[in-house]
């Protein structure tokens, strides 16, 4: 089992390749809050849902200091196309070895139709303006998690 991470720790560093070709790390979002949210794969049916919702929720989020990423182990044409396609607003990094999603405790055994499967585990982590975690979700549903999620920040 991957070790989740909780409410005071820090945030686990990385610097990565991004959907425009550019790289970004969470170094560069310092003094900034942050919500990191992982998916398992572009362009499929509940990631795609989850992506929208964010971009349609990203100028209150931002209204709100917040900085919106997506990570996932594609590639980075793959993110590309997505965020042409869906029109994707924020940036989204491709974590193609898995070792940032491992040290977030989002990667790692889960139940998958009542079978046990390695792979990504839908998560998503704020991340303070110090760089510390402020909130760690682990097995969020793609449908409905960004309404949870506003409404957890107190933003609704």
């Amino acid at each position: 089992m991957t070790d989740r991470l909780n409410p005071g720790d820090p945030a686990p560093e990385f610097t990565l390749p991004t959907d425009t070709g550019e790289t970004l790390s969470l170094a560069d979002l310092r003094g900034r809050k942050v919500i990191l949210y992982a998916y398992p794969a572009a362009m499929t049916p509940g990631c795609t849902k989850q992506a929208c919702d964010f971009r349609d929720s990203l100028a209150s989020l931002q209204a709100a200091g917040y900085e919106v990423v997506g990570i996932s182990p594609d590639k980075p044409e793959k993110l590309a196309k997505f965020r042409e396609r869906d029109a994707i607003t924020f940036p989204l990094v491709a974590d193609t070895d898995k070792a940032v999603l491992t040290a977030y405790g989002a990667y790692g055994e889960k139940q998958l139709y009542g079978k046990t499967v390695t792979g990504v585990i839908r998560s998503t982590f704020v991340v303070d303006e110090d760089g510390k975690i402020e909130r760690a979700l682990y097995n969020v549903k793609a449908t409905g998690h960004v309404a949870k999620l506003r409404r957890d920040l107190a933003l609704d």
